[in-house]
């Protein structure tokens, strides 16, 4: 039987069309209804249907082309099926009125010889009535088949924002589909895999569909495809090359083939993509050149054009749990704030964010601390700003804390006054940095042990002897509220 030319639609299996209670209709012959789909409906009285069908139809007939000496003709009905059958035809629908009362029995005899599902049509179902019912259930197919897709764009884009965006993807990928997604290097290792480990045969086969597509790199080499597909052993197999030219490849292994597989593989292809690739455009070289700029002694502002329009802000960002981020997830990450201006650095990511990309939310798995909206001569300070909001936000267990910039008492004295003030009531302090910091944090969380101890990562003991300390070089009652608030205005300014 000859593969169907098949339409951009999703098939309808024939079960459901024999579910139908207002079409009546009825099997007589031929294999399980579960198995077999139906592609379109096409009506034909041909003796002959062979030329005029693509395959993959319910082919309908009221029998208008049966001789009246079809029953004393040996071979008449098998002839018949055969060539349906021959042209791929999924199923023939009879249909008993007007022209005969009954569906012949040779008919039936010769549809199960040749294994053709055979349908009673009743003389109340129309041939116009089952197709538009085909097409309804098409049309309800492709409407769960886009909403299916939809979901899967929606949660591998949320995968893509985590931490760990890659296994993340690879895990929602695999869950999708119900089979096993492996990502490998360009050398052919598995980087990252997640679902259903398959077998040994069908896991080899992977491997070797993955160099299908792996670009050769050589001169005079053909083209790599982007994709290619295979089964072995009972799976479906599919590879794809990542779209940034180093030689990665998204494999994918799945026990049974679904309508929107494809596009929902190839979304989490451009994704990893993204994730796996280096930034190759022109901001690229914008960037190099502003950080070659920088080195060489020119000012942030005289640079911060080349980055793109200002103001900006600085997010601090540290993932939840214990760990470092690696390269990749502070890639997500930039990727998920808009913007490619990324130091990792330990444990936290700053990220260099234009005002008007400023985080809105939460990122899934992100504790963010957010500065205020500077020009590029203030970053230094909008760096210092988000480090005070993360360490706040982790303390307090918040997933985004913005530095408030708002009008205060402190702003009725004039900054050099209150420098110089700040400077003078701070001396015994400020030449441990350890014990200013910690200062600051400890009156910003309101004197809590626990919660200093969480935004600086260090014991609560250490943060009681740092703070004891501090009282005893400034001279001063730490439990005063006066005292407390002269301090507070004091660190502003130093």
């Amino acid at each position: 039987m000859p593969d169907p030319a098949v339409p951009p639609t999703p098939p309808v299996p024939l079960s459901a069309l024999l579910a139908r209670e207002d079409l009546a209709l009825r099997q007589l012959a031929g294999p399980s209804a579960e198995g077999v789909v139906i592609h379109w409906v096409h009506a034909s009285e041909m003796a002959d249907p062979y030329p005029y069908l693509l395959g993959g139809e319910l082919l309908l007939s009221a029998g208008v082309h049966i001789p009246q000496t079809a029953g004393t003709v040996t071979g008449y009905f098998d002839d018949y099926v055969a060539r349906i059958t021959a042209a791929g035809g999924a199923a023939l629908g009879f249909g008993v009125a007007p022209v005969h009362d009954t569906v012949p029995e040779s008919l039936v005899e010769a549809c199960a010889a040749h294994g053709l599902p055979l349908l009673e049509v009743p003389p109340r179902t129309t041939f116009s009535g089952v197709a538009r019912a085909v097409w309804q259930l098409m049309a309800q197919a492709r409407l769960a088949e886009l909403r299916r897709v939809t979901e899967a764009q929606q949660s591998l884009a949320a995968a893509a924002s985590r931490p760990d965006p890659v296994p993340s993807v690879l895990r929602r990928l695999a869950q999708r589909l119900g089979g096993w997604a492996v990502l490998y290097a360009p050398e052919g290792a598995e980087i990252a895999r997640a679902g259903r480990e398959p077998g040994d045969e069908v896991r080899g086969a992977l491997t070797r569909l993955a160099d299908v597509v792996r670009p050769a790199g050589g001169p005079g080499e053909r083209p790599a495809p982007a994709s290619a597909t295979d089964t072995v052993a009972g799976s479906h197999l599919a590879s794809y090359a990542l779209g940034s030219g180093h030689g990665f490849v998204l494999g994918v292994a799945e026990p049974e083939r679904s309508a929107g597989d494809h596009t929902v593989a190839s979304v989490a292809a451009v994704l990893l993509s993204l994730l796996t690739g280096e930034q190759q455009s022109g901001t690229g070289a914008a960037r190099s050149s502003a950080l070659v700029r920088m080195l060489l002694g020119e000012p942030p502002e005289e640079v911060a054009a080349l980055l793109g329009a200002g103001p900006w802000v600085v997010v601090r960002a540290r993932p939840e749990g214990d760990g470092a981020p690696d390269p990749v997830a502070a890639s997500a990450l930039g990727a998920a704030l808009g913007s490619t201006l990324i130091d990792p650095v330990g444990d936290v990511v700053r990220v260099l964010v234009p005002a008007d990309r400023a985080p809105a939310a939460p990122l899934p798995g992100w504790t963010l601390g957010v500065s205020a909206a500077v020009e590029p001569h203030d970053w230094p300070a909008a760096d210092t700003q988000a480090a005070r909001a993360l360490a706040r936000a982790r303390a307090t267990r918040a997933p985004l804390l913005r530095h408030g910039a708002r009008a205060a008492l402190a702003d009725l004295v004039p900054p050099a006054e209150a420098a110089a003030h700040a400077r003078a009531l701070l001396a015994p302090v400020t030449a441990r940095p350890e014990l200013t910091e910690t200062l600051r944090t400890w009156l910003s969380l309101h004197g809590s042990w626990d919660r200093t101890a969480v935004a600086l990562s260090v014991h609560r003991n250490t943060v009681r002897q740092r703070i004891t300390r501090c009282a005893a070089l400034l001279a001063t009652d730490l439990d005063d509220p006066d005292v407390r608030m002269e301090l507070w205005f004091a660190l502003r300014h130093v």
